[in-house]
């Protein structure tokens, strides 16, 4: 893991940029000399590390005294895409104009986008946990798909907030049948491009005991700010 830039910020997060092999991604850390628990966060769909949401959400958490890590997975962010990422994006687009189903085009991208990013992650989870700065547990939070395939394979998460905003592949659904780990997953009742029952479905189907559903009236944006500090409450009863 190598350090590429580093700035103090005005609320005393300390940010860093990094880039491990061909990986790149940035950690958040707070002022504080002990080792902070450390929690990954990933935006649906593969949407850049740099996505503003998800930096406030980042530094929230520091706020509350954990290191976030976040990444461009393989085809996410400014990385690379395959011809096929760039094909299966150019059909969804045409489909949506068009009003067609676009179940099996989801499956064509996001399935192989979440596949290719579990080893990534995986490995940057390595890398941080060899920084002194950091110790465990491990929390992840963010994008729904990836965070089924990782805390399947895994095992150091301990929780997980997993946002129910984006496509999530077959698999994944048959897989959350083998998530026991403390969930906390947050819905938008109304959002257009995600149906509500198969959220309550996929909710329904994770083999944790201990599962909570937050759901909130309005679109896919209109996440309340208050299910931050919720969320990081939630980390807090399992990570420290």
């Amino acid at each position: 893991m190598r350090f590429t830039s580093e700035q103090r910020l005005d609320d005393g997060v300390l940010e860093r940029e990094f880039t491990l092999g061909e990986i790149p991604g940035t950690l958040w850390t707070p002022e504080s000399a002990a080792p902070a628990p450390l929690i990954l966060m990933a935006h649906n769909n593969g949407l850049p590390k740099g996505e503003p949401r998800l930096v406030a959400r980042a530094r929230q958490s520091v706020a509350y005294g954990y290191a976030v890590a976040t990444i461009d997975a393989p085809g996410c962010g400014d990385r690379p895409r395959s011809a096929a990422d760039e094909q299966a994006r150019a059909d969804l687009r045409r489909a949506m104009r068009a009003g067609e189903p676009v179940d099996e085009i989801f499956e064509s991208f996001i399935g192989p986008l979440v596949e290719k990013a579990v080893p990534d992650w995986r490995t940057t989870l390595d890398a941080l946990l060899a920084l002194p700065e950091i110790g465990g547990p491990i929390g992840y939070s963010g994008w729904m798909a990836l965070g089924v395939r990782l805390a399947v394979a895994e095992p150091r998460i301990a929780a997980a907030g997993l946002f129910a905003g984006g496509y999530v592949p077959r698999a994944q659904r048959e897989e959350a049948r083998q998530v026991t780990i403390p969930l906390l997953m947050l819905l938008q009742w109304d959002d257009e491009g995600n149906p509500r029952q198969r959220a309550l479905d996929l909710f329904d189907a994770f083999g944790a005991k201990e599962k909570t559903l937050h759901a909130n009236p309005g679109g896919h944006t209109g996440t309340p700010w208050f299910e931050v500090h919720d969320g990081n409450r939630f980390f807090d009863r399992h990570l420290k």
